[in-house]
């Protein structure tokens, strides 16, 4: 049984279905909980009907009516018997399908009186099979009189009795496994739908990685070509210093999260490089690798806001500018900062590559867990605060 064709798709069903169809092994898989279904609802059909009938003949006998019904291991024979036949219409109805309408539904119907037509024939040779006789000649020995001018009458009634009862639980089988088999295509829509957003997700993050690496090359570069005329020892020094930092800027690039320690390390290195120009303006403060969380962080969140504080800072003013970063916990929250002193009354942009990066990231990555803050401070500085979900846990 497990060979029973996969269900076509039909017009508008997604790529998903179209690679389950023609794919062996997972149209197996897929079409298999059909017999489960349909198996255990026959079943109870059988069961019902057997009990239903056993019943209704004890209090027959009681009115000394004969048999009218017949007997348990006929009918269950029968249910045996009938089962191929209902596998088949089925089959035969998910193959159809619904659309187009106008063509699906006289077929969907003949299926289902193909299935109802074939009960009474199946009573009778379960009968015959069974050894008994079959059931339309018992009535004729029914002792009440009532009794026996209803059951003797004509076959047809209660043959057309018949198709009715099996054409409306066909109809009931049918629509038990058109929902399953919705419900089975709905999940893997949605299972494929959700891969895709993570492929995405993915590729959106790896671009945005790599968005930053000719924007930190192009303002380092450009940092190192104001050494070059007036100290060039100091300008060989910093471009040893810069392969360190492409070398670990490619390396964070590859990867989606990064140990807290190594993105500290990271900053240290690129404020280093800076420091080296604006040895007499800028002064840096970042924590010692001693006193961090044991956290990890989405690769190189932290350099576009370090960038930002350098370039925003340094602007507008001959003064000295102190650039600090902070990373404490707070419950299960990590809070990193980047606070950075500014010029009174000078306004920082909000909508700059570095920010507009970050805030993407995090919603990419963390959703409405995170959350990432850039606004004036007290004493004329510059915070800009990111507050994730604190990761104890890396990749």
């Amino acid at each position: 049984m497990n060979a029973w064709p996969m269900v076509q798709p039909t017009a508008g069903a997604d790529r998903l279905g179209s690679e389950l169809a023609h794919n062996p092994l997972l149209a197996k898989l897929t079409i298999s909980p059909y017999f489960g279904i349909l198996t255990a609802f026959w079943v109870y059909v059988a069961l019902s009907n057997v009990l239903y009938a056993n019943s209704m003949q004890a209090m027959l006998a009681e009115l000394r009516a004969g048999y009218v019904f017949a007997p348990w291991d006929a009918r269950l024979l029968q249910h045996i018997i009938l089962y191929p036949a209902l596998l088949t219409c089925i089959w035969a109805s998910l193959r159809v399908g619904w659309h187009p309408f106008w063509r699906a539904i006289p077929i969907q119907l003949t299926c289902g009186l193909a299935f109802a037509v074939l009960a009474s024939p199946a009573l009778t040779l379960a009968e015959i099979l069974a050894g008994d006789m079959p059931w339309h000649h018992w009535p004729a020995h029914a002792t009440h009189p009532g009794l026996s001018a209803f059951v003797s009458g004509p076959v047809i009634p209660l043959w057309l009795a018949s198709v009715t009862s099996f054409f409306l639980t066909y109809g009931f089988g049918l629509a038990l496994v058109a929902g399953f088999d919705f419900y089975r295509r709905l999940r893997d829509a949605q299972l494929h739908t959700a891969a895709l957003e993570r492929s995405l997700n993915a590729a959106h993050l790896a671009a945005l990685r790599m968005q930053l690496s000719p924007h930190t090359l192009f303002n380092l570069l450009h940092t190192i070509r104001g050494q070059i005329d007036w100290d060039p020892v100091s300008a060989q020094s910093m471009v040893v210093q810069l392969a360190d930092l492409l070398r670990r800027l490619l390396k964070a690039g590859e990867r989606e999260l990064s140990r807290l320690s190594d993105e500290l390390q990271f900053v240290r290195l690129y404020l280093d490089l800076q420091q080296k120009r604006f040895s007499d303006r800028l002064t840096v403060r970042v924590p010692a690798q001693d006193t961090l969380p044991s956290a990890w962080v989405p690769s190189l969140i932290l350099q576009p806001l370090v960038e930002n504080a350098v370039v925003h800072g340094l602007a507008g003013d001959a003064g000295a500018v102190v650039i600090r970063v902070e990373a404490f916990v707070d419950e299960e929250t990590l809070c990193l900062r980047v606070i950075n002193s500014v010029v009174p009354q000078q306004l920082m942009g909000l909508g700059g590559i570095g920010l507009k990066n970050v805030r993407e990231r995090l919603a990419i990555q963390f959703g409405g867990r995170a959350v990432f803050r850039a606004s004036p401070g007290d004493e004329n500085d510059w915070i800009a605060e990111i507050r994730m979900p604190f990761l104890r846990d890396g990749p």
